[in-house]
């Protein structure tokens, strides 16, 4: 285990912000985890654990210590006629473990490709894509008490998943560490494509109903992630970096009336999810640039580092965006992104 002091988070978050931290400990292993997060050195400090850095955003140093999660491993744990149980150690990284188990011939996951981040960090925010949530393929998972050190198990019910969110990122924040997550995959494929521009870049790819499989829509999802989102290594980004919002029908419906081109998608009931990119698009912030920052040209969803932005400029953007969208539609956007 690396224990490093005043040491700069630049690689280790993918917005690219030149800041620093007090401390940052590199962990390969649960009894390393442990042995850092009970130091008496850093007892009485302030804690951050990170993945692969792509959910978060520092607005200024960090004033304590820095955890970087590189715990890894993978194994079939269980298997049936139709479903196979993989059990994953949270710090292998999301994309990695989505190819994986796709060439062993399991699917589920096609539609999550290319999400960045680790294992550990799907189930904290239900990450989902193009009509895809993880909770779909979640079995379990293993996380450590981080006041007793002792492993609890949590199903898919106890996690309480919702959009974008489960208990972890709410009741039990800063309560738990994820250590292993377990996903119930199918051997026989269930496709999920009318979600999104699948269709459209499955027929691009000249891909039918008789030569579709997995692994093409998971392909179909990657080129579509690429022509819309920036390399973090080429462009300092998070992905999105608000939620979409989740709004009453009636709302929606008369919002639809003013503005026809406005898409909406069944969200539960008397409820409907719009675009959040559509609604920053739709108030002149697409391609904006506000000094080192601004919104991408080609998604507005995202807000990128032109090289030198400092993590507040990211911030003071994004509070100016929120307020141009909840003084046009009345609707409040919320970040997806973790402030720090």
């Amino acid at each position: 285990m690396q224990i490093l002091k005043d040491v700069s988070l630049k690689p280790y978050q993918t917005f690219g912000l030149e800041v620093k931290s007090k401390a940052l400990a590199i962990v390969n292993t649960k009894n390393e985890f442990i042995e850092v997060w009970n130091h008496p050195e850093f007892k009485n400090i302030q804690k951050l654990i990170l993945g692969g850095g792509s959910n978060v955003l520092f607005t200024s140093d960090y004033e304590g210590l820095v955890i970087i999660n590189k715990i890894q491993g993978r194994e079939k744990i269980k298997e049936t006629d139709e479903h196979v149980w993989v059990k994953f150690k949270s710090g292998e990284i999301w994309h990695e473990s989505v190819l994986w188990m796709l060439e062993q011939g399991w699917s589920g996951v096609e539609n999550l490709s290319l999400i960045p981040g680790t294992v550990g960090a799907a189930p904290m925010q239900n990450i989902g894509a193009y009509g895809v949530e993880l909770k779909e393929v979640f079995d379990s998972l293993e996380a450590i008490e981080l006041s007793t050190g002792n492993i609890v198990s949590f199903t898919a019910h106890e996690c309480n998943f919702g959009y974008r969110e489960s208990i972890f990122k709410n009741t039990y924040k800063n309560k738990y560490f994820i250590y292993s997550v377990t996903l119930k995959l199918n051997k026989k494929a269930v496709f999920h494509t009318e979600y999104g521009d699948i269709k459209a870049m499955l027929s691009e790819m000249n891909v039918s109903s008789e030569t579709l499989n997995p692994q093409k829509i998971s392909e179909a999802v990657i080129r579509i992630r690429q022509s819309k989102l920036p390399n973090p290594k080429e462009l300092g980004n998070s992905g999105s970096f608000f939620k979409n919002p989740v709004i009453p029908n009636q709302q929606f419906e008369k919002l639809q009336k003013k503005y026809p081109d406005l898409k909406g998608y069944p969200a539960g009931e008397g409820l409907t999810k719009v675009a959040a990119g559509w609604l920053i698009e739709k108030t002149g912030w697409k391609g904006k640039r506000m000094g080192n920052c601004g919104s991408h040209a080609k998604q507005s969803l995202v807000l990128v580092n032109y090289g030198g932005a400092k993590g507040n400029e990211i911030y003071e953007l994004a509070l100016q965006i929120k307020k141009s969208v909840f003084d046009t539609f009345g609707i409040e956007i919320i970040p997806e992104v973790n402030i720090i």
